[in-house]
């Protein structure tokens, strides 16, 4: 056996490097610019989407206070998660994003188990994301469809759970759809996406608070803490930390700028600044949100109350009864309802196209069951089959809803907390294993990195531990958090199945292969 010599070696390498890059000679097309990039992300982000939805959660867990204070608290932690990430991603621009980072990081010795456990991290929590993304443009349709129909005390029409389940599975076909059209057209509607989600945010910003005939005080946006929640928790910080679930969720996602970067033009550079400018732009846009939807809040038990209009849908009350005090009916708040279900909508598309980004991936490395099949593209170069497996997997993810609204409900923490996950994960990696002889990209944290790094591992353990706590007390079967259950059957089943069989054949990435 001829033993190659130096510059082989390297011209070896950089084969392996450009085939891992071409997808096994499926390469996917450099479309995207650094707007499209941070465009899609940004939608995925979406502070309309899980501000609004999740609105209830704030005022519930705190009101005032845990929202504007709660978000404050979030955002400085999550853009120091987002920044480690961005220095990683200008070192591994590739669609593997963070499994692939991991690989990289943990070295030789642990590159298979690293990249394993934090793919399956990541996908699983993606799969959640979308799910409970286009779960609550189902349940926010249907609260549009009663208060077009004269709300819940005048008679409208309220929505079975099997109704909003079909209308669940309905979005996801259209996301399936949208997702199979050509990336140049995917990036033409992701732009549309940002500009609807920022427009939609200052329309909203600005107009609920000047058609409210009455106002809340600066006093009581910046200083009102409910304690009123009706779930046995009395306890001040208890229910602060409750209330960070809205805010945390809100902001998650922002890998998609990652998986997208294969597609991206420059994406050790366009790769980190969609990551960064997309998390700052939604930390300085949400809090406005939040600040101007709760300066409409006047009333907090009748908004969370199940017997007003809106049948306990918090912001819609708050839309639908501006409007109606002021002009005698409530359109206007259903438009802005409608608003928000676009962006919802916009949220929802580049989720499934940041999960199948990241299932394409995934099998190209062979990590998934019929990896073949999902590493597959059309002749426009789309990931077609791990499209609509990301619909198909979100879809059935949310089949549990018809048997426990709370067991499903858990999809939000899940979501929030395996995505964390895999965020901490080749972060921790970087400042452990890879500590000394990590090589950034033109992005880098310089000596800061270090730091910035074991701050956000830091935060991710804090949160997951904070989103696994009971919500109510006493605790039964129908107020039972079952995210720490659901969680240690995902962990349970990721480990089982690499010890049982995935590691006898994965090696990680086609580039950690042994030359």
């Amino acid at each position: 056996m001829t033993i190659p010599s130096d510059s082989e070696a390297a011209s070896l390498d950089s084969g392996l490097v450009r085939l891992h890059e071409l997808g096994y000679k499926q390469e996917l097309k450099r479309d995207l610019s650094v707007i499209s990039n941070f465009a899609l992300t940004f939608s995925v982000i979406s502070v309309l989407t899980g501000i609004s939805t999740l609105y209830n959660t704030g005022l519930n867990y705190g009101g005032p206070v845990s929202m504007v204070y709660g978000w404050l608290v979030v955002c400085i932690f999550t853009m120091l998660v987002a920044l480690s990430m961005a220095e990683i991603c200008s070192a591994y621009p590739t669609s593997g994003g963070l499994y692939f980072w991991s690989a990289k990081l943990a070295g030789p010795r642990w590159a298979p188990f690293a990249s394993w456990i934090t793919g399956w991290f990541n996908i699983i929590g993606q799969w959640a994301g979308t799910t409970s993304i286009d779960f609550s443009l189902a349940q926010l349709i249907q609260v549009i469809i009663l208060l077009s129909t004269g709300g819940k005390n005048g008679g409208g029409y309220v929505a079975s759970k099997y109704v909003v389940i079909a209308i669940h599975g309905g979005i996801l076909l259209l996301h399936g759809i949208i997702n199979s059209l050509p990336i140049s057209m995917l990036s033409l509607l992701a732009n549309l996406g940002t500009v609807w989600n920022v427009v939609g945010v200052f329309v909203l910003i600005i107009l609920i608070p000047s058609v409210a005939t009455k106002k809340a005080s600066a006093k009581f946006v910046f200083t009102e803490f409910n304690t009123d929640n009706g779930v046995g928790i009395n306890s001040r910080p208890y229910i602060f930390v409750l209330g960070l679930l809205m805010s945390q969720y809100t902001l998650a996602g922002y890998d998609a700028s990652a998986h997208m970067t294969e597609e991206t033009k420059r994406s050790d550079i366009n790769g980190p600044k969609g990551i960064i400018s997309s998390v700052g732009i939604s930390i300085v846009v949400g809090f406005c949100y939040i600040l101007g939807i709760t300066f409409a809040v006047t009333d907090i038990p009748y908004l969370l109350s199940q017997d007003n209009d809106a049948g306990g849908y918090a912001i819609a009350q708050i839309f639908y009864m501006a409007f109606k005090k002021r002009y005698g009916h409530g359109f206007g708040g259903i438009m802005c309802l409608v608003i928000i279900a676009v962006a919802i909508f916009f949220c929802g598309m580049g989720s499934v196209t940041s999960n199948s980004r990241m299932a394409y991936a995934f099998s190209r490395d062979g990590a998934m069951p019929l990896s073949s099949l999902w590493h597959k593209v059309n002749k426009e170069e789309v990931p077609i089959n791990a499209v609509w497996l990301s619909v198909l997997i979100s879809f059935c993810k949310a089949l549990t809803s018809l048997g426990s609204m709370v067991a499903f409900q858990a999809t939000v923490s899940i979501a929030v907390i395996s995505i964390y996950i895999a965020y901490a994960l080749p972060i921790f990696f970087r400042v452990t294993l890879a500590a000394k002889h990590f090589e950034p990209g033109p992005f880098k944290l310089g000596r800061y990195g270090l730091i910035v790094g074991w701050v956000a591992v830091i935060w991710v353990v804090i949160i997951s531990v904070l989103f696994s706590l009971p919500v109510s007390y006493p605790i039964t079967m129908e107020t039972l958090n079952y995210t720490p259950i659901a969680l240690g059957c995902l962990v349970i089943l990721i480990v089982s199945y690499w010890i049982i069989s995935a590691r006898h054949w994965f090696k990680g990435p086609l580039t950690n292969i042994d030359k």
